[in-house]
């Protein structure tokens, strides 16, 4: 299940695309908004896997509303004006739907989105696997791999015996597609694979032949869990 977002000034357009949504099994409209302002609140609300997003609006357009964001959703842009279609790839949209579109269209880029998201996502048919964008590639990286995660304001450097891969990603969205059983946030910088845990001393621990800083909120769950290994 993808939850998405619809952000369009237009009721009819609105009526359209919720329309559609709910004959699509795999999708969860989880709200409607009329301008760009609306849409930055509900995004600190709830969490969206796709926004379905009109270029024309007032005030904010929608290309400049994607620009604005620090971490996006998959974006399908919605416009009546095909000749802005250029502009929103360039901004690496899934899709671009000039409207009016018929639900077959629709649908084909539903598909797109729900595909990339299972690219982007962790499954359990993945064999302990989890990909990540770097590099202008796609990594394969095994779970057990992975020493820590440095986070680095939008971005995360994923530690692995093999690589240091930058991906464009906060810490807390990356830790969500972690399994919680494996992995743990020990600071505002960092996130760690609890196997790899070579000592813990005071607030710190070693790992991976480096030493990290432990926030005393974090020591307590850390020691605890540590001990269970």
């Amino acid at each position: 299940m993808a939850t998405c977002l619809i952000v369009d000034d237009e009721p009819l357009s609105r009526d359209v695309l919720r329309r559609y949504i709910t004959e699509v099994i795999d999708l969860q409209l989880v709200a409607e908004c009329i301008n760009a302002t609306e849409a930055s609140h509900q995004l600190t609300l709830t969490q969206v896997d796709i926004i379905f997003l009109d270029i024309n609006m007032p005030g904010l357009s929608g290309i400049s509303f994607a620009r604005s964001l620090k971490t996006s959703p998959l974006i399908v842009f919605t416009t009546a004006y095909p000749e802005y279609a250029v502009e929103g790839f360039e901004l690496d949209a899934t899709d671009f739907l000039v409207k009016p579109y018929s639900f077959e269209r629709f649908l084909r880029a539903v598909n797109r989105a729900l595909e990339r998201l299972r690219e982007n996502r962790t499954t359990e048919g993945q064999g302990g696997k989890i990909l990540v964008k770097a590099d202008k590639k796609l990594y394969a990286l095994p779970l057990a791999e992975i020493q820590f995660i440095e986070g680095q304001g939008d971005y995360i450097r994923i530690h692995t015996s093999q690589h240091k891969l930058m991906v464009h990603e906060t810490l807390k969205n990356f830790l969500g597609s972690l399994p919680a059983e494996e992995f743990m946030r020990i600071h505002k910088s960092y996130v760690i694979n609890l196997q790899h845990i070579e000592f813990i001393e005071g607030n710190q621990v070693g790992l991976a032949g480096q030493t990290l800083a432990v926030s005393p909120a974090h020591r307590e769950e850390l020691l605890s869990r540590f001990s269970s290994i």
